[in-house]
């Protein structure tokens, strides 16, 4: 990186080049360069996932969905009116009220849905400390093109008021000059 680069980051963060973290550093470097720091960081992050943690989200996915809580209800009244009228009719039910079967079936859909949804709000974290980390150096790189945009303007401003003020003394020298010779200045009218 030259030196001018190197100037322009230390003065924008107020800080040697050397004492900045990583993260500014790289944004330093998206704004040396001028190139786009944003970017779909969920997507990146997709990218690196096993086929099992994308299998458990979704499941996890699923399992918290009105299509599943309507599909399980079904199931269980199912359940329950094939045990307690149709298969008591017909030979004895294979799990009568109280439906303990049916209960070791809830109980282990419950032990295995239960760490499958952790991982996946595990992961869930794991994307939103990501993308809050993007997010900051977004904003970072942001708000230091805006103090730039700043500095140009203000800039901009003292020179224009520095020859605002050069062509104000050069109307008073005018002006004085026809003040002492105001024939002359007529004279150079006619």
């Amino acid at each position: 990186m030259d030196q001018k680069l190197r100037d322009i980051i230390e003065k924008l963060f107020r800080s040697k080049y050397e004492k900045l973290t990583d993260r500014e550093k790289h944004v330093a470097r998206h704004i040396a360069e001028k190139t786009h720091i944003s970017r779909d960081v969920l997507q990146d992050y997709s990218e690196q996932l096993t086929a099992g943690e994308r299998i458990a989200d979704k499941v996890a996915s699923f399992g918290g969905s009105w299509i599943f809580i309507s599909i399980f209800f079904c199931a269980m009244v199912a359940w329950i009116l094939l045990n307690s009228f149709i298969l008591v009719k017909l030979r004895g039910s294979s799990d009568p009220y109280p439906y303990i079967l049916l209960n070791l079936v809830l109980s282990m859909l419950a032990a295995i849905q239960a760490p499958v949804i952790l991982m996946s709000q595990n992961r869930q974290s794991s994307k939103d400390r990501v993308r809050a980390e993007h997010d900051y150096e977004v904003n970072l790189k942001a708000e230091l093109e805006i103090m730039e945009l700043h500095e140009k303007i203000d800039a901009l401003r003292d020179k224009q008021w520095r020859d605002l003020l050069s062509l104000q003394q050069e109307q008073m020298r005018l002006l004085s000059q026809l003040v002492e010779n105001p024939n002359k200045s007529q004279h150079n009218a006619d």
